[in-house]
């Protein structure tokens, strides 16, 4: 009797000790938890105590497990966390919630998901489900969330105000369609929860985002989303920071600037919202007028403050005021936020200072993929392509959007071969391909008139779904229209889901080039019609569709309006195909006189086009004054001497053409050769004047000799007034007769199948014999024949040409 009370007192004595211990490990667990101040050193304190007990012996209970594991999970312990929660036989219901809201929180909604579907139904509550539904709507997986809750109410487990707050926040991420935002809404409204503050701001938060829906109709639901605002009994800071926000990124500043006027307190995150609606409109002054305002109201602007503003400086080019601004932070910020960085390099390098965008860059203590982004762009807006390629190459991670902007930038500056290079790499490393890579290998085929690679990269954009992209839609009507396939470039633009400004141009500009000159006009004034406000540029290309067919009202008409109608001051390049239009069409005077009544002083490109319209209508003296010019503005620039002879030797002054080509030999002027192209079979073939290089060269002449005969026959004479030397006529008709594009079109009668388009690409302008001689060679041999020059295209079919004779 004595042994066994000796040995029940023994028990209680050690189960007054366990208590006691299990006390003290807990009020430790505890203030781990409650104190901030060791955050940082939190990991280490937790596993020096829960070493502690593993040494001694002593075995913790569940209380004391979930609040190490809850620890760990929010200390970067998530292994440590789900170790000791394996080893838990029977783990309860807060374990596995704290599970899976770690693992949800780490970014592994499907482990989450795995520990929640092994949670018996019996020990399940709501909290469990509220931190699943919270998993899936930060992993942004809305379906999901919404599933599940659905799943909870027909389980009979009663939803919270928690609940409802996190399944609105994953609703915000699909709803697209009033419909869906009724539905949720009635639910909370029959639940009792339509009074509970957090969630009407979640309601509140999913008619906005809802609003910005294209399908939906924003008006409708940010009518809903203002009537909860303002039937709410109490709000917070973020009822008015949502509302004001949501009438901005739906475009409605008016609305948004009444509620914000009528907060009593404005908040720097409402501030901060205004600014950045009238920097995102264009509303440059009233974004800099609510900066004013901030700082008279005691407020001190933050990152995102200065983001904004310095981004509205940059649209603006108002470089000064945004010197202002780096001055402030500098003075007022020991820190400077690495956004208002990448916003000043952004700044620099739009108002023309790349190189001090780079100095801002070097003196970055930290980097993001950003800064190094803000530096690429800043090298290729400038077309400083090289320097751009060794910025790309020292980058240590490079993401699609720098790939873009480098493709895009090759593309751009005429390096079209160097951008389908990269366009592969970045296939090749695994980099995801976005429709804008796809625009800038597109636009790459354009440039180098690549017609079978640009098709089988449309063709690859639709298979990737990218084929509704606007970016990628404009791309393709600019690579059709300069690969000589308008109708190809017409159903693009017919075909495209939506359609921009530059889908508009894009069209435009390729009737225009193509001799469509009334059909460019038509496009035009449907435009206008659709009230879509031209800019600079469509006024650029209807001049000189008007320009390519002859138009010169319409063309006069456009020039006229562009300022009083527009507001758009013409530019040198507007002055420059007024000019080449009036010239073209003889009207040399009307030229002249444009010229010499311009704002500006003219430059190279307005007497360039007079001295071409001398030289087309023969007018010698107005062509010598137009060519004295161009020496002064450009002395190396060949064309000038070219144009100058031509004009002389059209005129029969042989000897004058002659002292002109003197001179530009004495100058070390070289005359850039005239070359024509064609592809046949995957091979670029070049053909130079009186050519003798190319392999099939002596196949090409005997054939080109069986055409003249036939051509003769139909009523061809050989045009030698294009003969700039003053020669025997039959010496006369042999120069004429192997110009480059005479011969790269016979090779190509010659090589390509029976009824195939032959298609010819030539760096200059095509003589007046050869654009004669193919119009013949296309009815001889029933072919349609595509030349494009250095000004525009040809399309030669039964004898006649797209450009009427007037290019």
């Amino acid at each position: 009797m004595k042994n066994a009370a000796a040995a029940v007192k023994t028990s209680l004595l050690n189960q007054s000790d366990t208590r006691t211990i299990a006390n003290f490990y807990a009020v430790q667990l505890q203030f781990l938890c409650r104190e901030k101040k060791y955050a940082s050193s939190a990991f280490a304190l937790v596993r020096s105590i829960h070493g502690n007990m593993i040494t001694s012996g002593f075995r913790p209970r569940s209380h004391i497990l979930n609040r190490l594991i809850d620890i760990y999970c929010k200390n970067s312990g998530l292994v440590y966390a789900k170790h000791l929660f394996d080893r838990i036989p029977q783990p309860d219901v807060v374990a596995r919630t704290t599970i899976i809201a770690a693992y949800s929180a780490s970014g592994y909604p499907k482990l989450a998901r795995e520990v929640f579907n092994k949670t018996p139904l019996s020990i399940r509550d709501t909290v469990c489900y509220n931190a699943m539904i919270t998993g899936y709507s930060h992993n942004n997986d809305g379906h999901a969330a919404i599933k599940l809750f659905l799943d909870m109410r027909w389980k009979s487990f009663p939803p919270d105000e928690y609940t409802y707050t996190s399944v609105l926040a994953a609703l915000a991420l699909i709803a697209d369609h009033e419909m869906h935002c009724g539905q949720l809404h009635c639910a909370v409204v029959k639940s009792g929860m339509a009074s509970v503050k957090c969630v009407v701001n979640a309601l509140i938060s999913v008619y906005v985002k809802c609003a910005s829906s294209p399908i939906a109709s924003s008006v409708v639901l940010m009518d809903s989303a203002s009537k909860l605002f303002y039937e709410m009994p109490e709000r917070d800071d973020l009822s008015w920071t949502t509302i004001i926000t949501g009438y901005v990124k739906n475009d409605d500043l008016d609305a948004a600037r009444k509620v914000f006027d009528g907060m009593d307190e404005k908040l720097l995150v409402a501030w901060n919202a205004m600014i950045s609606g009238y920097v995102h409109k264009g509303f440059i002054f009233e974004a800099l007028d609510m900066l004013r305002k901030m700082q008279s109201a005691g407020l001190k602007p933050d990152e995102f403050t200065c983001t904004s503003i310095l981004s509205a400086c940059a649209d603006a080019g108002l470089f000064l005021l945004g010197k202002q601004v780096h001055a402030y932070v500098r003075r007022t910020e020991e820190e400077i936020h690495v956004s208002v960085h990448n916003a000043l390099i952004t700044l620099y390098w739009k108002c023309g200072r790349v190189d001090e965008a780079r100095k801002v860059f070097d003196n970055l203590a930290f980097k993001d993929l950003v800064s190094w982004n803000a530096v690429l762009s800043a090298y290729v807006g400038a077309g400083r392509i090289n320097e751009a390629k060794l910025f790309f190459d020292e980058m240590p991670e490079k993401n699609s959007l720098a790939w873009t902007v480098m493709i895009s930038g090759f593309a751009q500056n005429g390096k079209g071969e160097e951008a389908l290079k990269l366009f592969n790499q970045m296939r090749l490393h695994g980099i995801e391909l976005c429709d804008y890579a796809f625009a800038g290998a597109i636009t790459s085929c354009a440039v180098l008139a690549a017609l079978e690679t640009g098709c089988q990269l449309h063709a690859q954009l639709i298979q990737r779904g990218f084929d509704s992209s606007l970016s990628a839609g404009n791309a393709l009507i600019t690579f059709y229209g300069r690969s000589g396939v308008i109708e190809a470039a017409r159903t693009v633009f017919l075909t495209m889901p939506c359609v921009d400004l530059v889908s508009w141009n894009a069209l435009i500009a390729a009737l225009g080039q193509h001799g469509y000159g009334a059909q460019a006009i038509e496009l035009f004034e449907q435009m206008l019609n659709e009230h879509i406000t031209p800019d600079r540029i469509s006024f650029l290309t209807v001049i000189s569709a008007c320009s390519h067919a002859g138009l010169v009202e319409r063309g006069r008409h456009y020039f006229n309006i562009m300022h009083s109608v527009y507001k758009i001051n013409p530019g040198e390049d507007h002055y420059a195909r007024l000019i080449d239009l009036l010239s073209r069409a003889g009207r040399l005077l009307e030229a002249k006189d444009v010229i010499q009544t311009m704002p500006t002083k003219p430059g190279a490109p307005m007497w360039e086009a007079l001295l071409a319209g001398c030289r087309t209508h023969r007018n010698v003296d107005l062509g010598v004054e137009a060519a004295e010019k161009l020496f002064e503005l450009t002395p190396q620039h060949d064309g000038t001497y070219i144009l100058l002879a031509n004009t002389f030797a059209a005129a029969g002054r042989w000897d004058d053409a002659a002292k002109v080509r003197k001179l530009m030999r004495d100058q070390g002027v070289k005359k850039e050769p005239g070359c024509s192209w064609i592809k046949v079979e995957n091979t670029v073939h070049v053909f130079l004047v009186d050519d003798t290089a190319h392999p099939e060269i002596q196949a090409v002449y005997n054939y080109l000799e069986e055409l003249r005969l036939k051509m003769r026959k139909m009523g061809y004479v050989p045009d030698t007034q294009y003969v700039l030397q003053d020669m025997e006529a039959e010496q006369k008709e042999y120069a004429i007769s192997t110009h480059s594009e005479k011969l790269a079109v016979v090779f190509g009668l010659l090589k390509l199948p029976r009824g195939a388009t032959i298609r010819v690409f030539k760096n200059l302008r095509i003589c007046g014999d050869c654009h004669n001689a193919i119009k013949f060679m296309s009815k001889v041999e029933a072919r349609e024949i595509i030349v494009r020059d250095g000004n525009r295209f040809h399309h030669f079919r039964d004898g006649e040409c797209s450009c009427g004779n007037y290019w």
